[in-house]
């Protein structure tokens, strides 16, 4: 994606790059009203990004969906904050999606964007680290998304009650994706591979399995 096209993407961009449909895309317009309004209230995005929300917010976040593992039980998104990528996967047809953020604030606002727009998702109202161990009959193949929360180490040490050897991570990242990467190695094994980014040169998407913890220092 060129400078050029970068600048002026607009949700005619969003809807060929992703295959969008007509009535999806009428959700999306819905989910742009209803943050704008919100954004005037709390801080859920930062303001020099609204003029380019269709690149910046559901492009970045709806390019996940063609890296999602198939099959999979269900998709937890950590911090969720404004939807972001979590609620987007859920308009693109995302199944089982569960917001998980601890701002009140902002839960009230996930669930006046996922009503407005009619987006099947779970709000789960807490922080991550206080996710335990799933019990049993939760779903075993989980996804964890995450965007612009914390550094690798930090989500994956928040997020073990979710992980186990079957659980996938699907995140975005961006220019110091290599120190986080070195920094979690020393405390994780796992398997990674990498995707670039559909809308921003510098970044880059890390796909994440067969995670083992190996030191507890």
């Amino acid at each position: 994606m060129t400078e050029r096209s970068i600048s002026s993407y607009s949700r005619e961009s969003f809807a060929r790059d992703l295959d969008v449909s007509r009535e999806t895309l009428a959700r999306f317009d819905a989910y742009e009203v209803v943050l704008r309004h919100w954004q005037n209230a709390i801080n859920l995005v930062g303001k020099d990004t609204l003029n380019d929300i269709w690149r910046r917010h559901f492009l970045d976040c709806g390019q996940l969906m063609r890296l999602l593992p198939q099959p999979y039980d269900a998709l937890y998104d950590i911090g969720s904050g404004a939807g972001f990528p979590g609620l987007v996967m859920a308009l693109l047809g995302a199944h089982d999606v569960h917001l998980i953020e601890s701002d009140q604030r902002k839960c009230a606002f996930l669930r006046e964007a996922a009503r407005t727009t009619a987006a099947s998702a779970t709000i789960i109202p807490k922080r991550i680290e206080a996710i335990e161990t799933p019990p049993l009959g939760w779903p075993a193949r989980r996804v964890i998304v995450a965007r612009a929360v914390a550094p690798l180490l930090q989500l994956l040490e928040s997020a073990r009650g979710l992980i186990d050897t079957e659980t996938h991570c699907v995140m975005l990242k961006g220019a110091r994706v290599d120190a986080e990467l070195a920094e979690a190695r020393a405390r994780w094994r796992f398997h990674l591979r990498t995707e670039p980014s559909l809308s921003d040169p510098r970044g880059v998407i890390l796909l994440i399995s067969d995670m083992v913890r190996v030191s507890s220092t």
